[in-house]
């Protein structure tokens, strides 16, 4: 297991069993990030992100977006943070 890839314990998201790099996708992803984005935003490829999406979703037992925000926002305490719209621009025909 890397060091990226362990719970942090000072963390307050230990309680949900998330990863440092789970976490940070998981935030991203409650700010209404697609995947794409999210690869983007962290120098990963989209298949790195679907993979920490799908741990995600089997650590929280959710089956969908929307299930996985709110079961991390209970239980990491995030529940007052506010859902950003997607960025529809950056998908603009060129």
């Amino acid at each position: 297991m890397r060091p990226d890839d362990a719970p942090h314990a000072a963390d307050p998201r230990t309680a949900t069993g998330l990863s440092r790099r789970e976490a940070e996708v998981m935030e991203l992803i409650a700010t209404g990030r697609s995947n794409g984005q999210i690869a983007q935003h962290l120098f990963l490829s989209e298949k790195t992100v679907k993979n920490h999406v799908n741990r995600i979703y089997a650590k929280l037992g959710a089956d969908c977006r929307m299930t996985a925000i709110g079961l991390w926002r209970q239980r990491s305490g995030k529940g007052d943070v506010p859902a950003r719209a997607p960025d529809r621009t950056s998908r603009a025909a060129g």
